[in-house]
């Protein structure tokens, strides 16, 4: 993850994310090295899988599907993307809670 600053008071983060298209559900499930591993329904096929991680992405960060661009690997499952209006904060809240979810419980 790096971060830089755009405007003054609005963040700027980019993320390294990793695809696994045609999943059972979409969802974000966790760290994967520097970045995200981020599951999708959707199959990678004339785009779909990209306009489903958009959506997913502003659903989980709280931004406008405008808010989020992909700089590089559209035809790819490794992605470099941009989400505009968040901080490194809110995604490492968002990593950290897709690890507690995965991590077994203890009886």
């Amino acid at each position: 993850m790096t971060s830089s600053r755009g405007q003054p008071g609005k963040g700027r983060v980019r993320l390294a994310i990793r695809v696994q298209p045609r999943a059972a559900r979409s969802e974000v499930v966790g760290a994967y090295g520097d970045g995200l591993k981020v599951r999708l329904m959707a199959p990678p096929v004339d785009g779909a899988a990209n306009e489903e991680l958009v959506e997913l992405l502003a659903r989980t960060f709280a931004v406008a599907r405008r808010s989020i661009r992909i700089l590089a690997g559209e035809r790819s499952r490794s992605k470099i993307v941009e989400l505009e209006g968040i901080t490194d904060g809110a995604v490492r809240a968002v990593v950290d809670g897709a690890a507690r979810r995965a991590t077994p419980q203890e009886p």
